[in-house]
C-alpha cells in the first residue's frame, strides 16, 4: 500500500515519497538512500513490483545472509540463460565506469571459451568494481 502501485506498476517517485514518511536510522544504516540514487535512471519508467524489487535489492545487503553464495549462483544461472552475451573488456571497462588502465585487471571477469562474463565478472558487475589503481573516469 506504501507504494501506491497503479496498474500492477510501482513508481520510483512514489516509493521514495513512502520512505521519506517512514524514514528510520536502520533505513539509513543500510543506505536505503543510496541505493534509490543509483536508481534514479529508472524513474522515468514503469516497474513491475517485481522488477521494483530485484532493481531495489542491495548486493550489499545480500552478502550478509548465509545463504549469499547459493543465490548469487542461482543469479547467475539465470543471467546465463536470459541475458549473458559476448563482451569485451573494454566494453566491460565502460559499463564499470573505469579508466583503461583497468583492462587487465579484468581479463579474468571474461571466459576465453565464449566471450562472455564470467561467474567472477558477474560478481565483480553486480558490486560494481572499485579498482584503486586506475582512476576512475568521471563524466
Amino acid at each position: 500500500m506504501l507504494l501506491e502501485p497503479k496498474d500492477g506498476c510501482v513508481s520510483l517517485n512514489n516509493f521514495k515519497v513512502a520512505l521519506m514518511r517512514q524514514a528510520t536510522d536502520a533505513m539509513t544504516d543500510s543506505r536505503v538512500f543510496e541505493i534509490l540514487n543509483v536508481m534514479e535512471p529508472l524513474s522515468y519508467q514503469k516497474l513491475a513490483y517485481e522488477e521494483f524489487c530485484a532493481a531495489a535489492t542491495s548486493v550489499y545487503q545480500l552478502e550478509a545472509l548465509e545463504r549469499w553464495d547459493q543465490i548469487a549462483i542461482t543469479a547467475f544461472d539465470y543471467f546465463e540463460q536470459e541475458g549473458n552475451r559476448v563482451i569485451s573488456v573494454e566494453e566491460l571497462v565502460l559499463e564499470l565506469n573505469l579508466a583503461p588502465a583497468a583492462y587487465s585487471l579484468l581479463n579474468d571477469c571474461i571466459r576465453n571459451s565464449d566471450g562472455k562474463l564470467s561467474f567472477l565478472g558477474y560478481k565483480r558487475f553486480l558490486h560494481g568494481v572499485t579498482v584503486r589503481s586506475s582512476n576512475t573516469r568521471h563524466g
